[in-house]
């Protein structure tokens, strides 16, 4: 492997890049990567922080493949610069030398609901630009997702720790295990003279197959194991059900906890899967077994029965799956894990706000909720999406509500 150096003179510094072009927060990487190489970390950080603040975050989890490293020029006949490495070295680094600039208070106080992807961003915005920020959280620290869904050996923990220090020190208040929605009614925090409300309470909440036997003591969701495994007794033969990135951060974690064998089932084949590739290379490295077009139809005290789906191919290219009920086959299971995706939790209904057929946040483009002053952004607006997209909507909904704080003459 190139060094980092390396690895940054191997960019060509395009006039137009498309590494650029296709990072959802339109990273400027010819710029960062010549920064980096003149010596100047620090402005390259800061280039990168201002303009995504998670860039230390997502460098490390991004869905590269599909994004900057994935249209690098280079990749067309060779490799493809890795800038993700570069971008997570110089991150990092900013993190850990950040001197906190001494920023001007505006005296405005937002409430920030939520303290995952969409929550810091949101705040480290607000705070960059002086506003008086309150972070609520449901759980007792900082990162939603990033560290209850997302395992250590994925995403270093000290990480957001880091980014915990750093809000501290720029002056947010931090109110952990407060349920907005539950404890604190949106309604509340206006007379408390909060002139605006960004939610972005994630969804938390697993989806069920609806099958017999989810109720048995041996299956569990895997959004409820990754937040503490610890407190898990898997046994020996663990079948998930599933084939996206929650699956497979179950599925290596279940193996790193001395759990001898793990079986991912899938209905569909290994190219629908919607886990990040690399990630689904390393799962089976650890020693993951895969099993495609098999579909769940009911779950039992020591296995998991399943029928064969066929993939049918189709005159137009597309292709549709049908189960073969005459072809049926258990894999042992002494635990299940449920990863079929999430949703919002049941609480988030009594907020106020109108909400969406699929219980989501209701907004326009710009994150406005029907209620004046109540923004949103993050997994509750658009269910379950990848850190980066997160910060790029969190962006947009940032600019729109300075524009609302101006126009009520409070900015």
């Amino acid at each position: 492997m190139t060094s980092i150096k390396q690895e940054a003179q191997r960019c060509l510094k395009c006039k137009v890049p498309q590494c650029a072009a296709h990072c959802p927060v339109s990273t400027e990487i010819p710029r960062v990567v010549e920064l980096f190489l003149s010596g100047e970390i620090k402005k390259a950080g800061e280039l990168l922080f201002m303009n995504n603040p998670l860039s230390a975050v997502t460098s490390v989890i991004c869905p590269h493949e599909r994004n900057c490293t994935g249209h690098c020029v280079l990749g067309r006949k060779g490799t493809s610069v890795e800038f993700y490495r570069i971008e997570e070295y110089i991150s990092r680094f900013y993190l850990e030398t950040l001197e906190i600039p001494d920023i001007p208070k505006n005296g405005i106080k937002i409430a920030v609901a939520g303290a995952g992807p969409a929550g810091i961003t949101m705040s480290l915005l607000l705070l960059l630009k002086g506003y008086d920020v309150t972070l609520f959280e449901a759980q007792d620290n900082i990162g939603g997702v990033l560290r209850y869904g997302i395992p250590p050996f994925r995403l270093p923990r000290d990480l957001l720790d880091m980014y915990k220090d750093v809000m501290l020190r720029m002056g947010i208040h931090f109110r952990p295990n407060t349920r907005i929605g539950a404890n604190i009614m949106i309604e509340d925090l206006f007379p408390d003279g909060y002139k605006a409300v960004f939610v972005s309470t994630g969804t938390g909440r697993p989806n069920k197959l609806g099958l017999l036997g989810e109720t048995l003591g041996h299956v569990h969701f895997a959004v409820d194991y990754l937040k503490s495994p610890e407190a898990f007794d898997l046994g020996h033969q663990v079948a998930i059900v599933g084939a996206g990135n929650v699956a497979i951060d179950a599925a290596r974690t279940a193996i790193r906890r001395g759990h001898s064998h793990v079986t991912i089932l899938h209905f569909m084949g290994e190219e629908n899967m919607t886990a990040n590739r690399d990630e689904v290379e390393m799962a089976e490295l650890d020693g993951v077994e895969f099993v495609h077009y098999a579909q769940v139809i009911r779950i039992m005290e020591d296995r998991v029965r399943c029928v064969r789906v066929r993939k049918i191919e189709k005159e137009d290219g597309s292709a549709e799956f049908e189960e073969d009920y005459s072809e049926t086959f258990d894999v042992p299971a002494d635990s299940v894990i449920i990863a079929i995706g999430q949703g919002p939790g049941a609480d988030i209904r009594s907020a106020g706000v109108k909400l969406t057929q699929r219980g989501l946040f209701d907004v326009n483009e710009w994150g406005e909720t029907g209620t004046p002053g109540v923004f949103a952004a993050g997994d509750i607006v658009s269910g379950p999406k990848t850190v980066v997209d997160a910060v790029a909507f969190t962006k947009k909904v940032f600019a729109r509500m300075e524009e609302y704080l101006k126009g009520c003459g409070q900015a």
